[in-house]
C-alpha cells in the first residue's frame, strides 16, 4: 500500500542512535522499539521526550506485559502496538499521534485494565515513619518502647498507629502486625 502523507524520516539500531537521529531529522513520530542494545525504548522515549517535546512516540514492540506498557506510557510514549500490527492500522496510528491522540493495542488495553483491576499492594500510602514504627510492632514492641527507640513522645507513636491501622484497614495492632508480614509491608 502507498501511504503518501507518511515519510520515512530514518532508522536507528539502538536508542542511543534514536536519539541523535532525532536531533538531525527532528521527526514528527517515532515508532520505538522497547527491547534495544545499551539504552531501552523506554529510556529512549523518555530522553525523546525531555529533549524534543513536539515529537510523539509510539512504542511498537512484541511485549504485552502490563508494567512494560506503564513504563513506556510513563516515559511519555502516545501509543503502545504489537509488532503484529497492521499497515493500514500503524499508518492510523502515526497519524493519530501527529495529531496528539494516544493509539493502543487491545493486548495493552487488556494488560492496563487488569493491572488497574488489582486491589493496591497493602501499606503503599505509609510514610517513612509510619514504616519505621510498624517495623518497631513487628518487633513486638509497645507504644511507650517504640516513643523512647524514636525519641518522641508516646502519644505520637499513639497517632501515628491510629493512622497505620487505618492505612491498613485493620482493627489492632496483632492484625496490623500479621498483615505487615504477610505481604512484606516492611523490609
Amino acid at each position: 500500500m502507498v501511504y503518501d502523507d507518511l515519510e520515512l524520516a530514518g532508522e536507528a539500531a539502538s536508542g542511543e542512535d534514536a536519539l541523535r537521529l532525532c536531533a538531525q531529522v527532528l521527526p514528527d513520530v517515532v515508532l520505538m522499539d522497547m527491547v534495544m542494545p545499551d539504552m531501552d525504548g523506554v529510556a529512549a522515549t523518555r530522553a525523546i521526550r525531555r529533549q524534543f517535546p513536539s515529537v510523539q512516540v509510539i512504542a511498537l514492540t512484541s511485549f504485552k506485559e502490563a508494567g512494560l506498557v506503564q513504563n513506556a506510557l510513563q516515559a511519555g510514549a502516545i501509543g503502545y502496538l504489537l509488532k503484529d500490527v497492521s499497515a493500514d492500522e500503524l499508518a492510523q496510528a502515526i497519524r493519530a499521534a501527529h495529531a496528539g491522540r494516544a493509539t493502543y493495542s487491545p493486548e495493552a488495553v487488556q494488560a492496563l485494565a487488569h493491572t488497574m483491576a488489582q486491589p493496591p499492594t497493602p501499606g503503599q500510602d505509609l510514610t517513612a515513619r509510619e514504616r519505621a514504627v510498624l517495623a518497631l510492632m513487628v518487633e513486638g514492641l509497645n507504644n511507650t518502647q517504640i516513643a523512647d527507640r524514636l525519641v518522641v513522645s508516646p502519644s505520637t507513636i499513639k497517632s501515628h498507629v491510629s493512622h497505620i491501622l487505618a492505612k491498613l484497614g485493620v482493627a489492632s495492632r496483632t492484625e496490623a502486625v500479621v498483615l505487615a508480614v504477610r505481604h512484606g509491608v516492611i523490609t
